[in-house]
């Protein structure tokens, strides 16, 4: 079960938690855990009754996550960045009756906890010292674990990209096991320290950063957000041996690279929540000396779906093979296979798989057509079975009746060495359906036309899909993991 989710490594002494200096060993996570848990069922947080966590990185939100599906609740943990609209949004579609909030983040927001209240509706818990006084009093000893593995323990709501959040609904079995099948693939021991910088309330962080080192019996170094110094400082100083990041994580780290400095303990780093750009691999390899390695999952999976293997080949723009009893095929509209090399959706079958979305039927007929989720995600297979993401179904750009994926025109863009960042959109265009736009970020003291970067494009790319515009900017718009938001650009 999620909430003793180290059970079988369980080694008292061992430290499971670093934060801040401060460390926090098996022992003392488990009653800690357990306190809360007392303490939410002390409170009436009954079997399936939805808890919202806005909490930033901490082990005040693992031991709150961990706490409330220990007790038999279903947790929801939430974006940072929402606006009160959004909470309250989520707070009524989930049907929640309690919430749990970071003091923090009240400061922040300029809130009282009773504001909160008044304006959600809900039971409001604010992780502050009151709070922390009563924990304490409640039982430490370990609660007989909550027995079914396939009763719900998450709720997670997905970007909203297109019309209103849904709530992907993630069973205890389905974080487990894609913690179980992402240790298998990243050869995870209790010896590792795992960096945990992406927020918590990301899948891909609470399961590749928490849940996978908790059931290798690991330690958690835990980071409250990506401030690159400090991160840089931490992967020396603690001795990180795994390092999960985005891609825009990554520019960062190979700047650090170049000015000599190395990481002697990081044996393992990983890319996820966006496309690693070929070039960014081939510069870690040289730079940093270490092989990102990339890997492919989305939220209604638990998330992780792939990882190219630790032992084999690694093939750069791949995001390798399928995980341990996860199905992957390439189809065609018709939900047929296509051959090898040919484009089509990306579909998926495992146990790490969602039950489906919270009270939307067609929707979740939809994802899970013929018991397979469909991502959304256009892909190919090369003769080894490795797979390639080609673009994201809604982000393809159609230019006169032809296909332009936007992945392939910024993968160019990246090759130019003045390069730091780049984005690729369509623009609706009357005579041929849509244009392709890119936006690029310089790196720090260069200067660069749009025609200097389209003699670099032209020898490269098609002449349809090369960008007739080309904004360049100081940033680009990213979301709390530091994946690039394309439909903000599209506002622009």
């Amino acid at each position: 079960m999620v909430g003793s989710i180290y059970k079988h490594v369980y080694k008292a002494d061992s430290i499971a938690l670093n934060f801040k200096g401060s460390e926090v060993t098996y022992e003392q996570l488990d009653k800690t855990v357990a306190s809360y848990a007392n303490y939410f069922k002390e409170l009436g947080v009954k079997a399936g009754e939805r808890v919202v966590l806005s909490c930033l990185n901490s082990p005040e939100f693992i031991y709150s996550y961990l706490g409330v599906v220990k007790s038999g609740g279903v947790i929801i943990p939430i974006n940072l960045m929402l606006t009160m609209e959004e909470i309250a949004y989520i707070v009524k579609d989930s049907e929640a009756k309690y919430f749990i909030i970071h003091p923090v983040i009240l400061q922040k927001a300029k809130l009282s906890k009773e504001a909160i209240q008044n304006a959600l509706g809900v039971n409001v818990m604010v992780l502050d010292e009151e709070f922390q006084n009563s924990v304490c009093t409640m039982p430490t000893e370990r609660l007989e674990d909550f027995g079914d593995e396939n009763a719900l323990s998450t709720f997670l709501y997905t970007s909203g990209t297109t019309g209103k959040q849904k709530a992907a609904m993630l069973t205890h079995k389905n974080l487990v096991i894609n913690a179980e099948q992402c240790a298998l693939a990243l050869k995870s021991t209790s010896d590792d320290n795992y960096m945990c910088v992406l927020p918590m309330f990301h899948v891909f962080a609470f399961t590749a950063c928490v849940l996978m080192p908790l059931w290798s019996g690991a330690t958690i170094t835990i980071l409250e957000s990506f401030q690159p110094k400090e991160v840089v400082e931490s992967l020396i100083r603690d001795n990180i041996t795994v390092f999960m990041g985005v891609p825009s994580m990554y520019v960062v780290l190979l700047e650090a690279g170049k000015k000599n400095v190395t990481f002697p303990t990081l044996r393992l780093a990983i890319s996820g929540g966006a496309a690693l750009p070929v070039e960014i691999f081939r510069a870690s390899k040289e730079i940093l000396k270490l092989p990102i390695v990339e890997g492919y999952g989305l939220t209604e999976a638990s998330p992780a779906v792939c990882f190219n293997p630790l032992d084999g080949v690694q093939k750069e723009g791949s995001i390798g093979l399928p995980l341990h009893n996860v199905e992957c095929k390439i189809v065609d509209e018709n939900d047929v296979e296509v051959p090898v090399g040919e484009v089509g959706e990306l579909i998926v079958k495992g146990e790490n798989v969602m039950q489906g979305y919270f009270k939307q039927d067609e929707d979740t007929n939809k994802a899970l057509l013929n018991g397979w989720l469909h991502t959304g995600d256009l892909a190919k297979k090369d003769d080894d079975g490795y797979i390639y993401i080609v673009d994201r179904k809604k982000d393809m750009v159609i230019v006169g009746g032809l296909n332009v994926y936007p992945r392939e025109v910024e993968e160019v863009i990246y090759q130019y060495s003045k390069v730091k960042e780049a984005a690729v959109i369509g623009v609706d265009d009357k005579l041929r359906g849509e244009y392709v736009k890119a936006f690029v970020v310089l790196k720090e003291g260069e200067e660069c036309s749009s025609k200097e970067l389209l003699r670099h494009m032209k020898e490269r790319l098609a002449a349809y899909k090369l960008p007739r515009e080309i904004d360049f900017v100081s940033n680009l718009p990213k979301n709390s993991t530091g994946k690039i938001l394309k439909r903000m650009l599209k506002e622009q």
